[in-house]
């Protein structure tokens, strides 16, 4: 067993089962909320989080496949490879153009879907090198190996068909690329909302949302 992240919510574990790696996440227990209700809470979080789960991949997108669960934990598939936040600025310009437009159309398929992700960065995506999963069609790049976009982290993520939800989901990819590849943003921008729009019906409304948000926070001075 190995501890792969530790935070407020959960403890990340990497086990071998079965002869493979999983990954365990496990809700860890709030002392400051009544067992009763605590109990509750994390049960609930994580039958959400293993039904949007599902709910993702049936759209398309490239996400964990979930094992088995129990009240607080969930067993996934372990996902090797970089963040998108550690390779993009290091990828040569076609291959960053090609994890844009899956950033884009992965948006697109969870919004499409009724998934609020609630943390959408490029910390929480994954270009994998494993074979084919019947997604997204095999792409090459720099290394030679299969790349792969898996989105991961759905512990915030919730059903929603509010237009308002699908535009906190970009503004906060939108953070995330200015924070991370500031020299990348105009370029990474425009590619994934290309992408984005391309295979999303009312990609129109939430970016005009989106806009809203961006002029209440200047307004605030945040």
């Amino acid at each position: 067993m190995k501890i792969v992240a530790r935070g407020a919510e959960a403890v990340l574990r990497l086990e071998g089962r079965n002869g493979q790696k999983v990954l365990v996440k496990d809700r860890v227990r709030k002392g400051y909320r009544a067992r009763e209700l605590d109990n509750k809470i994390r049960s609930q979080r994580t039958r959400t989080e293993e039904r949007l789960l599902g709910r993702a991949r049936r759209a398309g997108v490239l996400a964990p496949r979930v094992w088995e669960t129990s009240k607080s934990e969930i067993v996934m598939e372990w996902v090797e490879g970089p963040t998108v936040k550690e390779s993009l600025n290091g990828l040569a310009r076609k291959d960053r153009l090609l994890v844009y437009e899956r950033i884009g159309r992965a948006a697109a398929s969870l919004h499409r879907a009724g998934i609020m992700h609630g943390d959408l960065t490029t910390s929480n995506m994954i270009i994998s090198s494993r074979p084919d999963d019947g997604g997204e069609g095999r792409t090459r790049f720099g290394s030679g190996e299969a790349g792969r976009l898996y989105v991961i982290d759905f512990g915030l993520a919730r059903a929603s068909q509010r237009v308002e939800d699908f535009a906190v989901d970009l503004f906060l990819l939108y953070e995330a690329l200015k924070a991370a590849h500031f020299g990348l943003l105009d370029e990474a921008w425009k590619s994934i909302i290309k992408a984005y729009k391309h295979n999303y019906t009312i990609a129109g409304q939430v970016l005009e949302r989106l806009g809203k948000i961006e002029r209440r926070r200047r307004y605030r001075g945040e």
